[in-house]
């Protein structure tokens, strides 16, 4: 499985490669029909251009019949044949240009589709180890890259291999004596570019992964771009930048600097096949072996013999570039999904919020322990309160809560069973969650509000919004709860986004609510405001509340006080106090 390592180049295996090549051939066969006919279009344009020269070297012994005498009839005949294959080739050149482009841009629909859908079943922990501007990278850039080369290159292939085959074929009928005077260029061109091949794959590779790593890098730092200018931190990230852009620069330099040797080395190869084309033939006309038209017709064969040579030792450098990006995006599409319901698993529905957590522990990364032998109990309607310094293990609770991750040794029950044996998404749905990373998306006010509930109504929006202390603002914008709001909350402050999501909890209606932090962006005086409108939503509903301000949890039935994964107190806020141990200095350090 990838990891953060991913990031970096790797060198990749040629049968990764060939697998590469085999998928994205699938993802080109739902739309085989009218690949095929591209295809068959393709072969009839290069049949017609094959003839051309055929044509030429007739209308060529046609002028030469006799000292003053020219064919006319022949020469004009063979020249309206010539000029009817090349317009009707072009014609079909250019149906099959506008053809492909509509297959490549089917493919890219279809893979970023699978793409996304694939993102929507990864756990969290992919999200954990990976760059959001990497993956962001393989949605768009990699898919472009995959999809831009089969919409052309494929073409370019198959034309290639119709006229360097067709090509072949007419040299042979016309003079075998000059097809052995070429002949000995088509094992060192076929020697050179698979050396090469194995040179520039790898680079393709690192390429792609430098561009990965560049994406998400200054996704990250347009994330941050606040905390920069008040840290006065330009110059540093500018300087970091610089240094990832020149080993993205040096990537692809290396890349196409290697790649780009092919072209004209192999044209190089081919040039000397055609000067001894040149000599073998002047011989062999003097011998009277060969006409002057059947070697105007070989010359221009052999042209076309060793000109797509040429280009596929070009297009090969944008292949292996398409290949590499195409492993990356086939390794995502090959993370293995979110654990699986087991058979037969429940539904848990008409939740009575009763959660009890036995001997869990649990950690991120093999051979480290976060939470150690964790037990806990919340009947229906507690409100239990963690509470601990930062980094102890208290969100760790709540994704194991949530089955973001699952334990690695203990269980953890709802409602009397295991929490493994209801199916996740029954599961996830008894739980309403307002986070400390508030998140809102680009739409009305309305819509966040709705987000987790079907068919809300106007009337059940605009209760949660005055619950959570929000209605009046909402009411002061222009269109009040028809307002847009922009990409990731842009035009709005984080403490309106934390009471739109407090709202779109309270309208979320659950046994279960988790709270992280859920009043950190606003302040003191609506914190009170909601911690009212809180405590009554909180009513009969089992509730679990993280929380740093100590005094925001004094009336919750039972207070988790967590230390390096363990629970090192647990009590009453009056008995913990009494109690003058680690709860009381956490308390006592916040109003010193």
């Amino acid at each position: 499985m990838p990891g953060p390592g991913d990031r970096g180049g790797v060198k990749r295996k040629p049968k990764d490669a060939r697998g590469a090549l085999r998928r994205i051939l699938r993802y080109l066969m739902q739309y085989r029909w009218i690949t095929l006919l591209m295809l068959l279009c393709t072969l009839l344009s290069n049949l017609g251009n094959l003839m051309g020269p055929n044509f030429a070297g007739k209308a060529i012994d046609a002028v030469s019949a006799g000292e003053g005498q020219v064919d006319l009839q022949a020469v004009t005949r063979y020249a309206l044949l010539m000029l009817l294959f090349y317009v009707g080739g072009n014609l079909l050149n250019f149906v099959v240009t506008i053809g492909m482009m509509r297959v490549g841009r089917g493919v890219a629909r279809n893979m970023r589709r699978d793409v996304f859908n694939k993102l929507m079943t990864l756990p969290v922990s992919y999200f954990d180890r990976h760059q959001a501007g990497d993956i962001i990278s393989r949605v768009s850039y990699d898919i472009d890259v995959v999809t831009t080369s089969l919409s052309a290159d494929l073409v370019h292939i198959v034309t290639s291999l119709v006229t360097v085959v067709g090509s072949f074929i007419m040299m042979c009928t016309i003079s075998l004596p000059l097809v052995l005077c070429m002949a000995f260029t088509i094992p060192v061109s076929i020697l050179f570019t698979r050396r090469m091949s194995r040179k520039t794959r790898p680079l393709y590779a690192k390429r792609s992964a430098a561009y990965g790593v560049m994406n998400g890098f200054t996704e990250e730092m347009f994330s941050g771009q606040k905390t920069i200018l008040a840290y006065a931190h330009e110059d540093q990230v500018c300087g970091k930048f610089s240094e990832i852009n020149r080993n993205a620069a040096e990537a692809y330099r290396n890349a196409d600097s290697m790649g780009m040797t092919m072209g004209p080395t192999i044209g190089m190869i081919s040039n000397i096949g055609l000067s001894a084309i040149g000599l073998g033939g002047a011989v062999l006309y003097m011998l009277g072996v060969v006409s002057l038209g059947q070697i105007s017709s070989f010359v221009l064969y052999s042209r076309k013999f060793s000109g797509p040579i040429t280009e596929i030792a070009n297009i090969i450098n944008e292949i292996f570039s398409a290949l590499a990006a195409a492993e990356r995006v086939f390794q995502l599409l090959d993370e293995p999904n979110e654990a699986a319901d087991i058979d037969g698993a429940a539904t848990l529905e008409n939740c009575a919020g009763d959660v009890e957590a036995k001997h869990v522990a649990f950690g991120y990364v093999p051979g480290k322990t976060i939470l150690r032998d964790l037990n806990l109990r919340a009947r229906p309607g507690q409100t239990i309160a963690i509470v601990g310094p930062t980094g102890a293990g208290k969100t760790t609770i709540i994704n194991l809560l949530m089955r973001f991750y699952d334990v690695d040794s203990g269980e953890i029950h709802v409602d009397g069973r295991e929490s493994r044996e209801y199916t996740m998404d029954s599961l996830r749905r008894s739980y309403a969650m307002v986070l400390q990373d508030t998140w809102v998306f680009a739409g009305t006010i309305f819509d966040n509000i709705a987000y987790g509930k079907e068919n809300a109504t106007m009337e059940e929006v605009v209760a949660a919004a005055k619950a959570a202390r929000i209605h009046n603002y909402i009411m002061r914008l222009p269109e009040g709860y028809n307002t847009r709001i922009s990409e990731d909350g842009g035009n709005i402050s984080k403490g309106q986004k934390q009471l739109l999501t407090i709202a779109r909890a309270m309208l979320y209606n659950t046994h279960m609510l988790i709270l992280d932090e859920a009043t950190s962006n606003v302040d003191t005086s609506t914190e009170r405001q909601v911690q009212k409108a809180m405590r009554s939503l909180m009513k009969g509903r089992t509730c679990f509340v993280i929380a740093h301000r100590l005094s925001t949890i004094q009336n919750a039935d039972s207070i988790l006080v967590v230390d390096h994964g363990d629970v090192v107190e647990q009590g009453t806020h009056e008995e913990l106090m009494a109690r003058k141990g680690f709860y009381y200095k956490l308390y006592a350090s916040q109003f010193e």
